[in-house]
């Protein structure tokens, strides 16, 4: 095996559906994908994802969360919903600069594991330069096709990510299935109020990249999926749900 894979990706190859027999990070985290582009229906070629994937969004990205923990305190806010605990697994779907994913990794301690998954290259080598541990790894995967084993991993987050990906049924039904029984789930996302500006949500998609979900899509989702405990917390137009993935004696 490489040298150049980091202990925190060594403890990530056993949980893969299908780990790679010579896997290498020499840009600091598990490629997955590779240089062959994903199906284009698959892939979020918008403006908005555009700007997200380089180098200028990965700042842009940095100074948002920033304002916004200084603001809102939301970026905070999904530990305790999320119920971690010292030596769980968590994973942090859409992870950008891999701030989130750092603080996961800082609730869950040493003999935890806290991974980052992203698409966006660019944003990923800028995670694994900054936030390097040996419990945390970041890969370079698709979230609507989750290289995860099921009933991996002990909390899923997904914060300010699901709006972009093009699929976002795929995506919540893949951090459900890589749930334990009895974990958490905590999503953050742009919403709006029922009624006219609902369709915004169904027409930026096409022209953005990007998209704004209705005030209860998110929740009937994930209950679809599986999920209990399932509630909602807005601050303006910003919604959390979360939920928990029910046990065999639930």
């Amino acid at each position: 095996m490489s040298v150049t894979i980091s202990p925190a990706v060594h403890r990530v190859l056993p949980l893969l559906t299908d780990p790679p027999a010579a896997p290498t990070a020499p840009h600091g985290y598990l490629d997955l994908i590779g240089p062959q582009p994903a199906d284009d229906r698959e892939v979020n070629t918008g403006i908005v994802q555009s700007l997200w994937s380089s180098r200028i969004g990965a700042s842009l990205f940095d100074h948002a969360a920033t304002t916004a923990r200084r603001v809102f305190g939301i970026l905070q806010s999904p530990a305790e919903r999320l119920q971690l605990k010292p030596g769980h697994t968590a994973l942090d779907i859409g992870c950008g600069p891999g701030e989130i994913t750092a603080a996961l990794a800082r609730t869950v301690g040493p003999t935890g594991l806290a991974l980052g998954l992203d698409i966006s290259a660019s944003m990923l080598t800028r995670a694994a330069r900054q936030h390097r541990a040996d419990n945390i790894a970041f890969l370079r995967a698709d979230a609507q096709r989750l290289p995860l084993r099921d009933n991996t991993i002990d909390a899923v987050t997904c914060i300010a990510g699901l709006q972009l990906i093009p699929d976002p049924d795929a995506a919540l039904a893949e951090m459900t299935r890589v749930l334990r029984p009895g974990g958490h789930l905590a999503v953050l996302v742009p919403t709006v109020l029922t009624g006219p500006l609902e369709l915004i949500g169904r027409y930026l998609p096409g022209a953005g990249g990007a998209r704004f979900f209705t005030a209860t899509e998110i929740a009937d989702t994930v209950k679809g999926f599986g999920l209990s405990e399932v509630g909602t917390r807005r601050f303006g137009m910003i919604q959390w749900t979360y939920g928990r993935k029910l046990r065999a004696e639930d």
